[in-house]
């Protein structure tokens, strides 16, 4: 069996991602700059925006979608009377407005666009339409018809207008959700038409600001090193958003061996969790993996 290439490394870099890059590329260059076996990224960033770009190394990639599930938070401008084909300041010219609603008209729109909401994609995404990417279609002339999808958005805010023809707000919400489409739909909610002409995420589940390192200080000082594996956080903080349930040295080695627990030997510990039962299992203080309650029994999903 042929030996992968790269260093075997484990856990999480959580990287300030500039406007310019695709988030695939971020990972190629932190790949090769790491010389990393195995990198996965939690959560894609349009190519304009900035921000949180959490990177998953080795055994961390196993946890990607509990950070994708966790809360979001961006902030973006919207620029109001120009309509882009794709939702932002990379696209195309498709309609101008000359109305630019006032504060609180825009603050009167948010409410219609928050909580539970049906939301139709950029033609721009990454959707599959008869096993095409919506990108792919509409590069070529094509751009596909999205139906609306469910989507979550906990708080819309208004919280700054630098000028008439700009407005910034503050999003907070949960996987799936388009920056670049509830820009869009402001703007229409207000007679007008808009896009985003800057976007920034500053969190990402467990992940803030203060975890973020820009790429170009990941650069080593020697030609011939690798950047250092001591900037990498553990592959559990991803998790630490999780409610977690502690367990004896016996219940940790049956729940390795894909065993289920009884929910009555666990009375007493059985922390309080959301609707999907989710736990963080720990063994000795350290993380041992993620389990599920349910039927009365905990159940192992994922062990690390």
């Amino acid at each position: 069996m042929r030996r992968r290439r790269g260093r075997p490394l484990n856990g999480w870099l959580i990287v300030d991602k500039p406007s310019g890059m695709t988030s695939t590329q971020v990972v190629g260059r932190a790949k090769r700059l790491f010389d990393a076996q195995k990198v996965g990224h939690g959560g894609t960033l349009d190519p304009l925006a900035t921000g949180l770009l959490p990177l998953a190394f080795g055994t961390a990639t196993k946890t990607v979608p509990y950070v994708m599930d966790g809360t979001k938070i961006y902030q973006f401008t919207l620029r109001m009377g120009e309509a882009r084909d794709s939702d932002d300041a990379d696209g195309a010219v498709t309609a101008t407005s000359d109305v630019r609603p006032t504060d609180e008209q825009l603050r009167a729109a948010l409410p219609a666009l928050t909580g539970d909401i049906m939301q139709v994609p950029p033609v721009y995404s990454a959707l599959k339409v008869a096993g095409e990417r919506a990108y792919d279609m509409a590069r070529d002339g094509r751009p596909p018809e999205l139906p609306p999808r469910p989507a979550r958005v906990d708080r819309f805010e208004l919280i700054a207008r630098p000028d008439a023809d700009t407005a910034v707000f503050e999003v907070e919400s949960g996987k799936g959700v388009y920056m670049r489409a509830l820009a869009r739909d402001v703007a229409l909610a207000c007679g007008t038409v808009g896009h985003i002409a800057v976007l920034r995420r500053l969190r990402v589940g467990p992940f803030t600001e203060a975890n973020a390192i820009m790429l170009d200080k990941l650069t080593p000082n020697d030609d011939n090193a690798h950047a250092s594996a001591e900037l990498l956080l553990p592959v559990e903080t991803a998790l630490a958003d999780i409610p977690a349930l502690a367990l004896t040295e016996e219940e940790a080695a049956l729940l390795r061996h894909g065993r289920t627990l009884s929910l009555l030997d666990l009375m007493g510990r059985i922390p309080q969790t959301d609707a999907s039962g989710t736990v963080r299992v720990m063994d000795a203080g350290r993380v041992l993996g993620l389990g599920r309650l349910e039927d009365g029994v905990l159940r192992p999903v994922r062990i690390l």
